[in-house]
């Protein structure tokens, strides 16, 4: 996957050694052109994300006083790991499958300070024109069995292109800062033990992501208790 960097994503073309000469269709062969302009799509897709996030981050935080988003990162799937998630898929290797099976292409992690932001965002996503929302897959309410925690959307952007409008899917991965946290350092404690994890850690990494939710909700009190104290304050100024 290449991630952001700086203000453009770095994108590679797909070349028919990704595949293997043996398994690559003739039909896909003919279409590699139209592939390796397909990137360009799912870049502008985020980049128009992208400005719609910052226009929510600016107005929630004119309207509560802070930012529930404390910063965004962004990707587009290598074309190696495409072909390979189509082929465990069992789907034929067009370019038409990978538009409308392969919904990760393009994707965004938001991090959020609350889990509470995390819904609200889930919530304006739903009831803006402008993005579809199209699959939820809630792993905070039901955390996968190694702890990890996240809140997956497959939404649709569009793009107005001189050809018409055309939707593109984009994977959105919101989580909190402890959240986002214990992720990253379960990618690093598995690409050190190549996967090969002992049981114990397995445990006690479980273990790890039960306190970042109780950190994330302690803090949601603190900051409640806060909002409640700096209210009553005003209120009493007020008042004199």
């Amino acid at each position: 996957m290449k991630e952001h960097k700086g203000s453009q994503l770095m994108i590679n073309p797909i070349h028919p050694q990704d595949i293997g000469t043996r398994e690559l269709a003739d039909e896909l062969l003919l279409q590699l052109n139209e592939w390796n302009n397909v990137p360009l799509l799912y870049q502008l897709a985020l980049e128009e994300l992208q400005n719609k996030i910052k226009v929510i981050k600016t107005e929630l935080k004119q309207l509560n006083g802070y930012s529930p988003i404390e910063h965004t990162k962004v990707r587009i799937k290598e074309p190696k790991s495409i072909l390979d998630k189509m082929k465990r898929k069992g789907c034929d290797l067009t370019v038409d499958n990978m538009l409308n099976l392969i919904h990760d292409i393009a994707g965004m992690r938001i991090v959020c300070a609350f889990v509470k932001d995390i819904y609200l965002l889930l919530e304006h996503f739903k009831q803006r024109s402008d993005i579809q929302v199209l699959e939820v897959k809630d792993y905070i309410k039901d955390p996968k069995p190694n702890g990890y925690q996240s809140l997956h959307i497959i939404l649709a952007v569009p793009l107005i292109l001189l050809e018409g409008t055309r939707w593109m899917k984009v994977e959105i991965q919101m989580r909190t800062l402890a959240m986002d946290f214990w992720a990253s350092m379960e990618h690093i404690l598995f690409y050190k033990y190549e996967k090969q994890v002992p049981a114990h850690v397995h445990i006690e990494l479980k273990e790890a992501s039960e306190a970042a939710y109780a950190l994330d909700q302690k803090m949601l009190r603190i900051q409640k208790e806060i909002l409640s104290d700096t209210a009553n304050s005003e209120s009493t100024l007020l008042s004199q």
